[in-house]
């Protein structure tokens, strides 16, 4: 065989090896996340029972429930049974994607979630728009000017909100845009469906904006991190020496390899943005899976508690997941773990 035959061969090979490689990535991380989210469903569902020693009964049935209620309450709903068997029966509908029925709501716990959940997607999707088209120039401003007096300013600045407290961030937006201004209405867009909550953009602003501010505050500050250590890498050196004007190279070059730790992270900080969520939905009364969680916790609603947490176990192994893989696409350092 000719060496151009030889060559002519080879890609194809490499090509299917990668392919391969990928699939191997994933399914090792699909066992890892599967073994995750039982952890997480064993602990939260051993939690809830510590703090709940009677089980909901009281939650639903209220404090003055005699003990033939409680009894009768936990017997229909099998919470009568051994911690061990509720947990099995739990996994068993869990499979079969049923999540049991609310105590309050008086509907599947899936239904409930499911038209809650495109809600907290959309703030959770805006909010993510508005951090990277502010967060992603500020942090290549403050790296180009590194050490001067706006890298400082915003430095000080994302520091200050970063270690503010959401529920904090909201009120002060509340008090000086809606209260003293009169922008904005206090009160998140009602609505069961999306495009209900859509029709008021204008009660979007605030819940939008403090889910995004801390946001901003961290992705800023890993893309400073990354220019910066871009902007040290011998190419920019090289293409400056040939004359290049630093603008030109910043733009061509540094960014897109700057974005590469960026993209990763945002995999990472699904979870985080779930969480915030709760805080965020319940100071705006946004009726997303986040206040559903909270009213679900303050009247004692096992089987929402239990699907809610279910989402953010899910959404936690998936953008590991994406986050792992697009490191390992875009970062030929990291490509080999897909081999």
């Amino acid at each position: 065989m000719t060496t151009a035959t030889a060559q002519s061969v080879r890609p194809p090979a490499k090509a299917a090896g990668n392919r391969f490689g990928i699939w191997m990535f994933l399914g090792r991380r699909a066992v890892q996340g599967l073994i995750v989210i039982l952890i997480v469903t064993l602990i939260v569902f051993a939690l809830l029972n510590l703090a709940m020693p009677e089980g909901p009964a009281l939650g639903i049935l209220g404090m003055q429930a005699t003990q033939e209620q409680i009894d009768a309450f936990n017997a229909a709903n099998g919470y009568d049974q051994p911690l061990w068997q509720q947990y099995l029966t739990f996994l068993s509908h869990l499979a079969v994607g049923d999540l049991g029925d609310s105590f309050t709501l008086n509907r599947p716990v899936a239904d409930a979630i499911g038209q809650r959940l495109p809600k907290t997607l959309l703030l959770a999707s805006l909010s993510m728009i508005v951090a990277l088209i502010v967060a992603i120039p500020m942090g290549i401003y403050q790296a180009v000017r590194r050490g001067k007096a706006g890298d400082y300013a915003f430095t000080t600045w994302n520091f200050v909100i970063y270690s503010t407290p959401s529920f904090f961030l909201g009120l002060i937006l509340v008090i000086v845009f809606s209260q003293w201004l009169g922008w904005f209405p206090a009160l998140a867009p009602q609505g069961d469906t999306v495009a209900d909550v859509l029709a008021n953009p204008a009660g979007l602003v605030l819940p939008v904006a403090t889910a995004a501010l801390g946001i901003i505050a961290t992705i800023s500050r890993y893309m400073r991190s990354a220019t910066i250590d871009n902007l040290s890498e011998d190419y920019v050196r090289t293409a400056r020496a040939k004359g290049t004007p630093k603008a030109v190279v910043v733009r061509r070059h540094v960014v897109r390899n700057s974005l590469t730790p960026v993209i990763a992270m945002l995999g990472y900080y699904l979870p985080v943005m779930f969480g915030g969520m709760i805080v965020v939905e319940s100071l705006f009364n946004y009726p997303g899976m986040g206040l559903l969680f909270w009213t679900s916790a303050q009247t004692g609603d096992y089987p929402v508690l239990l699907g809610c947490v279910m989402v953010i176990a899910i959404a936690t192994v998936v953008g590991s997941l994406l986050a792992d893989l697009v490191q390992a696409l875009l970062d030929p350092r990291t490509r080999g773990e897909l081999s």
